[in-house]
């Protein structure tokens, strides 16, 4: 078996042996026809020849020779020439993707056509690099030789590789031109994968030298990797780095600690990216950051103990994407951002492949940061330091790089993200900070909740420091420093829930304090910016963010709305006195916020039994709220604001009205809101009010028109659904067992359940101009459905009483005689209006209901009706539709004496 396995390594190293004696060999005879072709050109042009040596011309100066393509293109030449921040590279914007546009069709398409031609060096390459990574394995397996004279194997054979490798190039070339191309970089970097092999096997086999002094050496072999990668080609790059990255898992071996492994790696990332930052192809840094990610990946599965230095490699390699490939300590990208891309024109510049690498980088690392899980206290700690030290990298060490700047979002949203989800997830960190007084109500108070809403304030002042020497996007980063600490109180508060550990006033405390510090901000901007009130407002709207979360915090149920309520009239009062625009959008969050909890939450459950004193107060004040900032907005030119208020005020005063009639009613301990008449009329007309609300809205237009006609929808089914419940199941005409109706006839409970309904929808229709027209006739019809309904009952019961009113009791003749004198006198009426107004369609109503009344005279009444009763009706029946006819006669003459034209219709 042993003789069959020498024989299968023979096999190995000669193979590329084979293929460089036929490549030798191809060159010479190529150089040999070529002089036989230079010769028969000079025979064909009758000049002298000169047979020694064919002249070695630069493929530039031979523009008509085809030459082969490389195996990618590499990137511009000002590109390679200047550095990525060179202004003279982003002088004219470049309609077409940058050279640097690494997943291009074209370079793939390439790549595809230099595989198939040239395969033959990749499988060279990864024969070599194999055969010195087996030479240890074998010697391991087998005891050929001790330990210390195994890796010297290793090492002396990728010396010898790379030897070979530079001979080829310094005598034969390694370029397009040359038989030898390619080569250089075959050997070389197989000799490279085979000395990092070399090294990884002393430590991780034999254990022969500690991982410092395996990381020396790899640095030492990464160093003159550089140094070849800038003279070879991309070849050497590739094959030097999928190599060295695969080495460590096919050298195999056991180790404790392997966590030294992502210095390797991240060694094998600088070397990479170090080649490329000269070169600029672009792809091979690339396939670097691919790599390495993958690589400490994939160890870190295998030894899930090493995830602390997995997470602080990750890390640094967000790091040197930035500073490497600008070849900047301090880094300084230019050009546009990656988010300027979503509005980027055509003709306009890409961000540059340096701002792509680093961007992607970043987005890498943030999102490894901030999904990952903490298995312990320490860690949790330590991956909230690697998140914030990205930010603050991005923040102070990148200020100068101007297209980074939207990067920084990425790892500060991901501290919020990663401090959400471990509350979330009730993690080690917050069961320690949950138990704290659990078992010594005299521990110390815990400070993790501090420090971190301490650390998002931090954040906050940087970002505003950024936003002050920001020549542009100073708004976003103001923007950004208004929003982010109140974000972070706001992810503890929802997972952490510190009021439960150290109490109510303390957390609140948090609050105020990042109120106080808004405010700060808000006085620094004003003396910066003078007339223009955009970055004071934002930071004055997170200081009222900051007391309004303090007041949900301390404060119970109905202080808060109040508070709330509070908040809005402060917004518009600075708006007033200071002219801030962007104060109509906390006034839009506060109305949305106080119109929840009037509504959803505690809502209307809570109103129905809450104190009637404090449920007073909280509508009252609402309704006062709305109408005060209403008011001091009226003269400015605010339109989405002032309409938000009113429409609040009307709707909340309405709210305010039926829940006092409700709670009145309710005093009588007959029926409530859910299953009486008159309780189900006032919850139709509270959920219609707030329809109509959202139909008033409809003029403010926008993204959000949609959700207003949602809202409305849900509003206004609510009302009907109500609606349709008083009028069918706890109608006391259908059902008997319903509850009995309140009150003396007319001013009754009857009112309650359908006239106030119908006059709300009326009146709500006539008051909102634009409520569309189909929708006005639709609410004036439903409205006096209502009425005919809420007539009729109430009819009903006046002669019969409140224990008459189910149908089953039968009609009294006074009754009936009555619904006959109501038809003909609400048609009269109908029909006099149309001639005063000249109204058509109050014409065609009128005689629709005396219509009603002269067939319900011959239908019912003179079958239903008796002696001097059914005498009556006829008469009055006949004298009502002979003053008709006489009203109508004498209205056209008038109209027409004067010029007018009769009425026809």
């Amino acid at each position: 078996m042993e003789s069959l396995l020498v024989l299968v390594g023979l096999i190995v190293l000669a193979i590329p042996v084979t293929i460089i004696v036929l490549l030798v060999g191809q060159a010479r005879l190529r150089r040999r026809l070529a002089l036989l072709e230079q010769h028969i050109q000079l025979l064909s042009s009758d000049a002298p020849a000169d047979l020694s040596e064919p002249t070695q011309t630069h493929p530039e100066e031979r523009p008509n020779q085809k030459t082969k393509p490389a195996p990618w293109p590499t990137a511009k030449t000002k590109a390679v020439d200047a550095a990525p921040n060179d202004p003279r590279t982003r002088a004219a914007p470049d309609p077409t993707p940058p050279a640097a546009v690494v997943f291009r069709e074209d370079r793939l398409a390439t790549l595809a056509n230099w595989l198939r031609e040239n395969w033959f060096y990749a499988v060279s390459a990864l024969s070599l690099a194999m055969a010195g990574i087996f030479l240890v394995q074998y010697g391991e397996e087998n005891g050929l030789l001790p330990p210390i004279a195994r890796v010297m194997a290793a090492l002396g054979f990728g010396t010898a590789l790379i030897g070979t490798g530079e001979f080829i190039r310094r005598r034969f070339g390694d370029n397009e031109e040359t038989a030898t191309a390619y080569l250089p970089s075959v050997f070389s970097g197989a000799g490279l994968v085979t000395l990092f092999g070399g090294i990884l096997a002393a430590r991780q086999l034999y254990d022969l030298i500690g991982p410092e002094a395996a990381l020396i050496a790899m640095i030492c072999v990464a160093l003159m990797g550089l140094v070849l990668g800038w003279f070879h080609g991309p070849l050497l790059a590739a094959v030097g780095l999928i190599g060295a990255f695969a080495a460590p898992f096919v050298v195999g071996g056991a180790s404790d600690d392997p966590g030294w492994l992502y210095g390797y790696f991240f060694v094998i990332a600088v070397l990479g990216l170090g080649i490329d930052t000269v070169r600029r192809w672009a792809w091979i840094s690339v396939l670097t950051l691919f790599g390495t990610y993958s690589a400490c990946l994939l160890l870190v599965m295998s030894s899930p103990l090493t995830e602390p230095a997995y997470l602080t490699c990750v890390t640094a390699l967000a790091v040197i994407a930035m500073a490497i490939p600008v070849r900047r300590v301090w880094p300084d990208h230019g050009g546009p951002t990656i988010t300027q891309v979503l509005w980027r024109k055509k003709g306009e510049a890409w961000p540059e492949f340096p701002t792509r690498l680093a961007f992607g980088a970043v987005a890498v690392s943030s999102a490894i940061l901030a999904l990952h899980w903490p298995d312990s206290a320490g860690e949790f700690w330590l991956s909230v330091v690697l998140l914030s030290g990205l930010t603050l990298a991005l923040l102070l060490w990148a200020k100068d790089s101007t297209a980074l700047q939207d990067a920084t979002v990425l790892p500060a949203l991901g501290l919020i993200w990663f401090v959400l989800g471990h509350g979330l997830d009730n993690g080690m960190t917050l069961r320690l900070f949950a138990d704290t007084y659990a078992e010594t109500p005299e521990a110390d108070f815990p400070w993790v909740v501090t420090v971190l809403t301490g650390l998002g304030a931090l954040l906050s002042v940087l970002a505003a420091w950024r936003s002050m020497q920001a020549k542009a996007f100073s708004a976003i980063w103001a923007g950004a420093a208004a929003i982010y600490a109140p974000m972070m109180a706001i992810a503890l508060e929802v997972s952490w829930h510190p009021a439960k550990v150290i109490g109510a006033y303390p957390w609140a405390l948090h609050a105020i304090g990042l109120g106080a510090l808004m405010v700060i901000l808000a006085e620094r901007f004003a003396r910066l910016d003078g007339d223009n009130r955009m970055r004071p407002a934002l930071a004055t709207l997170s200081a009222l963010s900051c007391l309004s979360f303090a007041c949900v915090i301390v404060l119970s149920s109905v202080a808060l709305t109040i508070a709330l309520v509070a908040m809005v009239v402060v917004a518009a009062a600075l708006d007033r006195k200071f002219i801030l625009p962007p104060m109509s959008w906390f006034i839009w969050a506060g109305v949305f916020t106080v119109t929840v909890r009037l509504v959803l939450n505690p809502g209307l459950d809570w109103a129905d039994t809450a104190p009637l004193t404090e449920m007073t107060l909280v509508y009252a004040t609402a309704t006062a709220g709305f109408l005060s900032g209403w008011i001091l907005l009226k003269p400015l030119q605010r339109p989405v604001a002032k309409l938000l208020l009113e429409s609040a005020a009307w709707a909340t005063a309405g709210i305010l009205l039926s829940l006092l009639l409700l709670r009145w009613l309710e005093g009588f301990g007959e029926g409530g809101a859910k299953d009486s008449h008159w309780g189900l009329g006032l919850l139709s007309v509270i959920w219609l009010l707030l329809a109509y609300a959202q139909v008033q809205r409809f003029a403010l237009g926008g993204r959000l028109t949609y959700v207003r006609y949602l809202l409305a929808v849900f509003f206004a089914g609510h009302g009907l659904v109500r609606l349709v419940q008083a009028l069918s199941e706890a109608n006391p005409v259908i059902n008997p067992l319903s509850d009995p109706v309140l009150g003396p006839p007319v001013l009754n409970s009857l009112a309650v359940a359908y006239l106030l309904p119908a006059v709300a929808i009326a009146f709500s229709a006539w008051r909102i101009a634009a409520t569309p027209v189909w929708l006005k006739q639709a609410s004036y019809a439903l409205a006096g459905a209502l009425s005919a309904v809420w007539l009729g009952l109430t009819i009903r019961h006046m002669w019969q009483g409140a224990g008459g009113m189910f149908e089953g009791n039968g009609v009294t003749q006074a009754e009936l005689y009555t619904y006959t004198m109501a038809l003909l006198t609400i048609g009269a009426g109908l029909f006099y209006q149309s001639l005063a107004r000249q109204s058509g369609g109050m014409r065609k109503a009128g005689l629709i209901v005396i219509g009603l009344a002269v067939a319900k005279v011959f239908l019912i009444d003179i079958a239903g009706l008796g002696g001097l009763i059914r005498v009556f009706s006829l008469l009055a029946l006949g004298l009502s539709l002979a003053g008709l006819a006489w009203l109508n006669r004498w209205a056209k003459l008038r109209y027409a004496s004067q010029g007018a034209e009769p009425l026809d219709h």
